[in-house]
């Protein structure tokens, strides 16, 4: 079919997405809002998910996360893309059905299936339900419990058969705000107290996806959810959609009451954590990219955007009482944006160091 509808420039889809991401302007709204909205924020590292939600929210109570998480009306499941998400606990239960099949292709491609050949593994996965249900454990824990069925097989391999193939939270306190610990898992259901959803129907969740992330192609809908089948899902979903063509001649799918921004907005310079979905949630990514395209240079640091494009990094580290703010433009920057990188720069570092020593580091572009 040859793709119909109205052309959207880069710049459009720029603001488009900015617009929608709640990166154009903060709101005031409930954290749980946000993130059910943004279905679900990254979490591989605890810190991220708040710093996604203060650069979305005006006046953002870390605090607010923190008691959702403790309430259990919000947990860190490994989910989109067999990764480690912060999502509401209504979330948990609905998302599940749609996207377990992530699971087992993460184990597919896993060093650890490899190392437990010949293993039934649904009854090593089935053993570890059972560990779990009775109480959290670590990995550790679970390999070495584990280990006493299955003797001289890898213990971590063993673990990790259950943390990808179920779904495993990590508990508090890990994931509370200024609070550690180590990595314990629950299975979801036991952790909230009720079972998981059966409706494994894929085109609620895309189009909550394309709401969010939209207008775009199916295989940005892959890429965002590693689902399979994605095309076919959407053409059943044709006549409830609107298309558009990008600049390349690409239809892009969205939802009809989504809207699509004045590609002239002002977009304020932003910083995000490491992994927050933005940059990961589209095969072209062409949208976002800016200066620069995010990728493995960008591991443990946060990204700066400048103008709605990626523009540089950043990174605190924490030696002697002093947390020191290391910030790496990738372009130059107008007096003005400067003023505006060092207004914000300054307004994350209260936020994340309010009552210490703090010190910002500015590297030029080579």
């Amino acid at each position: 079919m040859t793709p119909t509808g109205p052309v959207l420039d880069r710049r459009t889809l720029n603001r488009t997405l900015l617009l929608r991401q709640g990166l154009l302007a903060r709101e005031r709204r409930p954290a749980s809002e946000v993130i059910e909205r943004l279905v679900g924020l990254q979490a591989q590292e605890p810190i991220d998910p708040y710093v996604g939600l203060w650069t979305r929210i005006d006046a953002f109570d870390p605090l607010e996360l923190s008691g959702l998480i403790e309430r259990r009306e919000a947990v860190r499941i490994g989910t989109l893309r067999g990764t480690l998400h912060l999502v509401t606990a209504a979330d948990c239960v609905g998302l599940d059905p749609v996207l377990a099949g992530n699971r087992e292709r993460a184990w597919r491609s896993s060093p650890f299936a490899k190392q437990l050949a010949g293993l039934e593994i649904d009854a090593v996965v089935e053993a570890g339900r059972e560990l779990l249900d009775q109480e959290p454990r670590s990995p550790t824990a679970l390999g070495d419990a584990l280990s006493t069925r299955w003797p001289g097989r890898d213990k971590a391999s063993l673990a990790y058969a259950c943390r990808i193939l179920l779904p495993l939270v990590q508990i508090p306190p890990r994931g509370l705000w200024r609070k550690t610990g180590r990595t314990v898992n629950a299975t979801a259901a036991a952790w909230l107290g009720v079972p998981l959803g059966s409706d494994g129907d894929p085109a609620p969740v895309i189009r909550r996806y394309l709401a969010a992330f939209g207008p775009a192609t199916p295989a940005d809908v892959r890429t965002w959810s590693w689902l399979t089948g994605v095309r076919e899902v959407l053409e059943g979903m044709r006549p409830t959609l609107v298309t558009y063509r990008d600049e390349a001649g690409r239809e892009l799918f969205d939802v009809p009451d989504a809207p699509i921004a004045d590609p002239d907005l002002p977009a304020p310079v932003r910083f995000l954590p490491q992994y927050d979905n933005v940059f990961l949630s589209h095969d072209d990514r062409s949208r976002i990219s800016g200066e620069l395209s995010w990728g493995v240079e960008f591991g443990w640091k946060g990204v700066i955007l400048v103008d709605g494009g990626i523009a540089g990094a950043w990174r605190v580290r924490r030696e002697a009482k002093v947390a020191t703010m290391t910030i790496e433009m990738g372009r130059r920057l107008s007096p003005a944006e400067r003023r505006e990188l060092d207004e914000e720069s300054e307004r994350l570092g209260a936020f994340l160091d309010p009552d210490g020593r703090r010190e910002i580091v500015l590297v030029p572009p080579a």
